[in-house]
């Protein structure tokens, strides 16, 4: 593997094709690949209930940054985008591709990481990563090469998760109502019981970053459980109770100046 690419890159890509193959993803249904509403995180949040961070969508090109399946580029093309969807493991985009066979919604799909894309200079309107780059990219790296991707104006939208959640993770276990780690350091996280490597920045760390490369931060949203919320079928570290009192999940965006 090319010096340039993090380690982290082979641990996640055997992280997620071993969850491929191990767990009946909820995308890997045609009814659910490609939903009409646009949906956030764990608990399904509706885009309109959290001021619409993506905003109109159609005409616009759009680029995925870490796809996985590749479900919510399927719903932004429904929508009238003209989506890239870009994963770096092979069994994610398999059942991408055969999701797109079985629905007939169908665009470009790069097998690729977020740190280094084979796109052109300036070529969308939008990024945009939903637990995907946001999450197990190289924060420095992936953040630059969505500036690169992006024309100027163009948006950057991603959700990760919260720093309270990150803070209230055991090693081990569902969220707590206390903090288990420090703010200070946080950076790079590996659990006891995953072989995968995920990356997390405190609020500055991120606006420090985000301005770096030439962004210039619009919103911060906090998503938080609905009162009907049920507990994720896989996802199910945190409860609906926990996430109705503190934020699991956020979601940032950003224009390139």
């Amino acid at each position: 593997m090319s010096s340039d690419i993090p380690d982290s890159l082979a641990k996640n890509i055997e992280h997620w094709t071993k969850n491929n193959r191990d767990h009946l993803d909820p995308s890997a249904n045609p009814a659910h690949w490609a939903k009409d509403e646009l949906t956030w995180g764990i608990f399904g949040i509706r885009e309109v209930d959290l001021g619409s961070p993506l905003g109109e969508v159609r005409g616009l090109d759009v680029v995925e940054l870490g796809c996985g399946t590749a479900y919510f580029s399927a719903r932004l093309a429904k929508k009238g985008a003209r989506p890239v969807g870009v994963d770096p493991t092979p069994a994610q985009l398999a059942t991408a591709r055969r999701m797109q066979k079985e629905t007939g919604i169908v665009f470009p799909l790069i097998e690729a990481p977020g740190e280094r894309v084979p796109l052109p200079d300036a070529s969308f309107d939008l990024a945009f990563s939903e637990y995907g780059a946001s999450l197990w990219a190289v924060p420095e790296r992936w953040v630059k090469e969505a500036a690169r991707l992006l024309r100027p104006g163009g948006r950057l939208v991603f959700m990760t998760n919260s720093n309270i959640a990150i803070l209230c993770f055991p090693d081990v276990g569902d969220v707590t109502e206390t903090l288990q780690r420090p703010l200070a350091g946080l950076y790079r996280t590996e659990w006891p019981e995953e072989v995968s490597v995920e990356y997390h920045l405190s609020h500055a760390a991120w606006i420090d970053l985000l301005h770096a490369n030439g962004f210039e931060v619009e919103r911060l949203i906090d998503v938080y459980a609905r009162p009907d919320s049920q507990r994720h079928d896989f996802y199910g570290y945190v409860s609906p109770e926990w996430a109705r009192k503190w934020p699991p999940e956020e979601i940032w965006t950003a224009r390139k100046r």
